[in-house]
């Protein structure tokens, strides 16, 4: 074992390796739980998420660790499910219902070009040619995304019908009007909501305490406390006469839609899909590797991140082939390195924990939507902190950032947010280098960007 995953070149042990794949397991169970719920409403299984959550994250996870030696988990990405299922499955900008098959078909395709990408060093390109003020304005956006459905999904946040009867929620948004704003305050008679805020604080106190593994940790007590007479949120009853033994026959396996590929949705969908998983997983992978000192040795750093880079790619369309939204790498791989982990050992231990996760599928899919949307608002506030590396005094990287953060969750569309950025990026960069204020660098794959989003909106419009 040591000789295969280089321990003692690395500097560490095993018993360090295997505390460290612990604690990043118990840092991102909480995925177990949080996806079938927000991936449901797409019509998908909630038993089938679970298992097609718990293998792809084993699977994948374990082929990082065994293939490219690497301490990064990967599994089903917060923000990109809650798009899947809020947004390409409910989307109103094609006159037919988006299925969730033709969603993970989306998925499934955008991995595939993901990989294309990668094998071809485009994707490398990509991450040069955009501002690294627009990167971390898009994990902010995001943050902020997942942090409203949480809140919406609790009932601690209500979103209205506008004046023309249309659930702003479903993707419509323009001529609002009435009365009432969109958004209100929820039903605090509703123990679901107070619950919500209570999972909220539990989670909050311990992640200021240093507790390892505190989102879980937070979850859990959220879930027992439901089940307290009067608040009667989580029924444990619903445990009796349950599947132990995973049936891998409700698994979603394959369950792609093909036929309406090339319509206005899941086009845009794949688009999606595709550039934000770009820039979130290299954000990720660079982070984790600086982090953990793997790029001291630039050379080998950046070939281990390339190849990290491919099974990412593949993991994408595996999952989706399972039956899961997209996968990615998770950035809580970090709680694991700050433990000590730096090679492989690490990221097979989290994986081997996936996968023995699949015998506690009624205990995950007990958990009550309050005590997963407490979670997706922390989760949020994660994500949001990137926005210290955002220098807003410098108007022709703050306004896109701004732009980019602010549409997201104000048109419920990453899509949206993404394009937005990038338009006024490119509009302000070439302007303040034209008349001579300051030289901004605009890269060409900029331009090609800038010009895909135009035609985006141009052709096919502004919803999906």
């Amino acid at each position: 074992m040591d000789k295969f995953f280089k321990l003692k070149e690395k500097g560490t042990n095993i018993r360090t390796e295997i505390m460290a794949g612990l604690t990043t397991f118990f840092t991102m169970a909480y995925i177990l739980a949080v996806n079938p719920t927000v991936l449901s409403p797409s019509g998908l299984d909630a038993y089938g998420i679970f298992l097609a959550t718990a293998l792809a994250a084993g699977i994948f996870t374990l082929a990082m660790g065994l293939f490219v030696n690497f301490p990064v988990a990967l599994a089903p990405g917060m923000g990109l499910n809650a798009y899947f299922a809020t947004v390409v499955v409910a989307s109103a900008a094609t006159d037919h219902q988006i299925s969730a098959s033709m969603g993970l078909a989306a998925v499934f395709i955008s991995g595939i070009i993901f990989l294309i990408l990668t094998v071809t060093k485009v994707r490398q390109m990509l991450i040069v040619a955009v501002p690294d003020s627009l990167k971390h304005a898009i994990t902010v956006g995001i943050g902020l995304f997942i942090t409203l459905l949480g809140l919406k999904n609790s009932g601690v946040l209500t979103i209205s019908l506008d004046a023309f009867g249309r659930d702003f929620a479903q993707g419509s948004y323009t001529n609002l009007g009435g009365s009432e704003t969109v958004m209100h305050m929820g039903d605090l008679a509703d123990p679901a909501v107070w619950l919500t805020i209570v999972g909220l604080l539990i989670i909050a106190a311990l992640m200021v305490l240093r507790v390892r593994g505190a989102i879980l940790i937070g979850i859990v007590l959220t879930t027992l406390i439901g089940a307290i007479p009067g608040v009667d949120v989580t029924d444990f009853g619903s445990l009796a006469n349950q599947k132990w033994v995973p049936d891998f026959r409700e698994l979603n396996f394959w369950d792609f839609d093909f036929k309406d590929l090339l319509t206005t949705g899941l086009l845009s969908a794949i688009a999606t899909f595709t550039f934000v998983e770009l820039f979130d997983t290299f954000g990720t992978l660079v982070g984790t590797a600086n982090r953990a000192g793997l790029l001291k040795n630039k050379d080998e750093g950046h070939k281990r991140i390339g190849k990290a880079m491919i099974v990412d790619s593949l993991a994408v369309s595996g999952g989706a082939m399972l039956g899961t939204s997209t996968m990615t790498a998770f950035v809580e791989s970090s709680a694991g390195i700050a433990e000590g982990g730096r090679t492989g050992l690490t990221s097979s231990t989290t994986g081997v924990l996936f996968l023995l996760s699949l015998f506690i599928a009624p205990i995950a899919l007990l958990v009550p939507t309050p005590a997963t949307s407490a979670a997706l608002i922390i989760v949020g506030v994660l994500m949001v902190q990137s926005i210290k590396e955002i220098d807003f005094s410098d108007l022709v990287i703050g306004i896109p950032a701004f732009l980019t953060i602010a549409m997201m969750p104000f048109t419920y569309n990453i899509a949206n947010g993404i394009s937005f950025g990038i338009v006024s990026y490119v509009v302000l960069a070439a302007l303040s280098s034209w008349i001579g204020k300051k030289k901004y660098s605009v890269h060409w794959l900029m331009w090609i960007l800038f010009v895909l989003v135009i035609a985006r909106y141009i052709f096919i419009g502004s919803e999906g």
